[in-house]
């Protein structure tokens, strides 16, 4: 049985409310079960608004609380910095050709210092210089677990000594994590903002 979205979810602003606005929009979706229109309050209680992706994942509502849980802990609480995880984020829409979040992380490692060449590199097929030796190691990681095989030692030994295990651990998750993102967001879709 599915319900009314906007039925016993109290909306606290009005970027939520467009939130829900544009759920309800989206085809295929006006209205959820109880399980959906739970998930869909506890994410916009957390974030304030729904992601895209979760406007995606909402269709299985134990998936999208799971990766919220994720998700938040890759983003906020993991051993990386800001830069290394958009860095990474921008390595796997890459990848993927998934120009949403390209574009969207794109402009925020801009603002983050990093060098427009650095992209226009990725985008190239070539590998970017890079100043800071765990950033180029990042790369040089995503760039063998994205290729078949194993990859070279040397790239896991020297992942290894600038990031640790935890760290190697958390790029590999956040490759994981932004895979599903991507082809989400590609597979559905979405439309750049500000792209006719």
């Amino acid at each position: 049985m599915s319900v009314n979205p906007m039925a016993g979810i109290q909306i606290g602003n009005q970027r939520a409310q467009q939130a829900m606005t544009n759920m309800q929009m989206q085809k295929g979706i006006y209205d959820m079960s109880a399980e959906q229109q739970k998930v869909f309050a506890d994410l916009l209680a957390g974030r304030g608004k729904l992601l895209a992706p979760y406007k995606i994942w909402i269709h299985s509502p134990k998936l999208a609380a799971a990766l919220e849980t994720i998700g938040t802990f890759l983003n906020k609480k993991g051993s990386l910095c800001e830069r290394e995880v958009e860095l990474i984020i921008c390595i796997i829409a890459n990848h993927w050709k998934s120009e949403y979040v390209w574009a969207a992380h794109v402009n925020i490692c801009l603002k983050l210092g990093y060098a427009q060449s650095v992209f226009a590199d990725m985008r190239a097929g070539k590998t970017p210089a890079f100043d800071n030796e765990r950033e180029r190691t990042i790369f040089d990681l995503a760039a063998i677990a994205m290729a078949p095989g194993a990859g070279p030692d040397e790239v896991f030994d020297r992942a290894e000594r600038a990031l640790g295990r935890n760290g190697i651990a958390e790029v590999l998750g956040l490759l994981g994590y932004y895979s599903s993102v991507a082809m989400g967001m590609k597979l559905h879709r979405v439309p750049v903002p500000g792209k006719a």
